[in-house]
């Protein structure tokens, strides 16, 4: 009986051992090494192989690299990312393989030979990939080496494992860079349209989308099946360690598991887009007497740096209008120190008359487009009315504001724009003379200089 009562208590003890070890934590498992292995290709030679089409390998290669890939969390499947060097890589590959937790026998870090001869070698982009094959409609694609003959290629090395330490990079140079590599970001973080968001959808692959504080973005994949996928973003800044993949040219990251993600710091300040200034005003409105097609509107900038006229408009009040007739949005345009920023309606016309081509075409009947009894408004990001051209409400004809057949010249010695319209800043030539005006009509080319402030 007391036998019967130990063997029992005996059983009782080692199910609950048992019950209690999680696989997928327990990496630290050891497998066989080997010590009979050299590496006779580098992963340049190999990528040198590479064909248009998939190929089989049929030398007796072997190539050597570390392991920087990990299915602990899901997030990675059915692949082995492998790379060159510990530190500062210079290339990687991807192999494919039907192996459910390899990390278990492959661990981060580990240094592993792989025997390439009757495997099949292609890239996807820039990415190079070995492993099995499969045919689709008579054409070869890289597939998974069975679970059962991946011990036949892939081997660990005895000398051990390390470290692997990720190369510290900025977005912008992500281009420039090979796949399939260990890589470090530091300053970013997730963009604030998906804060709250989880890191995947159930199920699905998932796009999210990292920047730096300059606003550079690029692509965090995630999977809907890894262990965090029901995780919300961190809304911080910080660094992310991630493999580097791309999508023909486009680059992709691969987080292994949430301990990748160091999300602490504050969050990037915002990046501030629209300025003012009154040193921005009309220097020159233009209505050829000759050509109307040639008509223009110049801009001109007495400060001593450029500035970005980013949600800068330029309204038109046609004739006694007191509602905005048309506007030309200024988004995009950066006027440089002490220069000019010509607009013209009909640009190919300008570009005949005038010999060079405007900065922004645009199109009839917009502000550029005044047949000289219009009145014009200069608006920067923030509604206020920089300079003005006019009186709203008042037709220019017969008035110290009227250009019609001539030019409106701003004269030299003016430097800031005024929102209230000053007929002595002015020097005005028109078909009529009125109001202290100069009557005499203007020609194109001679009588203009769009793009120069004299």
């Amino acid at each position: 009986m007391k036998k019967k009562i130990f063997k029992i208590m005996g059983t009782i003890i080692l199910m609950s051992l048992l019950c209690c070890v999680d696989g997928r934590e327990f990496d630290d498992i050891e497998g066989n090494c080997t010590t009979d292995m050299v590496a006779n290709i580098t992963f340049e030679e190999l990528d040198s192989l590479v064909q248009d089409d998939v190929i089989q390998i049929h030398e007796d290669l072997i190539l050597e690299g570390y392991v920087i890939s990990s299915d602990r969390a899901g997030n990675i499947f059915g692949v082995l990312y492998i790379q060159d060097k510990l530190n500062n890589p210079s290339m990687g590959i991807q192999l494919e393989m039907d192996l459910r937790e390899s990390h278990l026998q492959f661990p981060v870090g580990s240094k592993v030979l792989v025997k390439l001869k009757n495997l099949y070698l292609g890239k996807r982009g820039t990415n190079i990939r070995i492993g099995s094959v499969f045919s689709s409609f008579g054409n070869l694609s890289i597939g998974r080496l069975p679970s059962g003959k991946v011990f036949e290629y892939l081997f660990i090395s005895c000398e051990g494992e390390g470290i692997p330490e990720p190369l510290v990079v900025n977005i912008p140079e992500i281009d420039s860079l090979p796949s399939n590599i260990l890589v470090e970001l530091e300053n970013v973080e997730f963009a604030e349209e998906t804060l709250g968001e989880t890191y995947a959808v159930p199920q699905e692959e998932t796009e999210r989308i990292l920047r730096d504080c300059g606003e550079n973005e690029i692509a965090l994949i995630n999977s809907g099946y890894a262990d965090f996928q029901s995780e919300l973003f961190p809304e911080a800044n910080g660094t992310l360690t991630a493999i580097l993949t791309k999508d023909g040219d486009t680059p992709q990251l691969l987080i292994r598991t949430l301990e990748d993600v160091d999300f602490t710091e504050e969050r990037c300040p915002e990046i501030i887009t629209e300025f003012t200034s009154n040193q921005i005003f009309i220097s020159e409105l233009a209505d050829p007497d000759n050509n109307s097609k040639a008509r223009f509107v110049e801009l001109y900038n007495s400060a001593s740096e450029p500035l970005d006229l980013n949600l800068w408009t330029l309204r038109r009040y046609t004739n006694d209008n007191t509602e905005i007739s048309s506007m030309i949005d200024l988004s995009g345009l950066i006027i440089g120190p002490e220069s000019t920023l010509v607009i013209s309606p009909n640009a190919e016309e300008f570009e005949l008359v005038y010999g060079f081509v405007p900065d922004l075409g645009v199109s009839t009947n917009s502000p550029a487009d005044s047949n000289g009894d219009d009145n014009l408004e200069l608006v920067d990001p923030f509604g206020s009315v920089i300079d003005v051209f006019g009186v709203v409400g008042e037709d220019g004809s017969g008035t110290n504001h009227e250009f019609e057949d001539g030019k409106a010249f701003r004269n030299l010695d003016v430097t800031e724009g005024n929102p209230v319209y000053t007929f002595i800043e002015w020097t005005i030539f028109n078909d009529t003379g009125d109001a202290g005006t100069i009557n005499l009509p203007q020609n194109v080319p001679g009588d203009f200089t769009p793009g120069q402030r004299e």
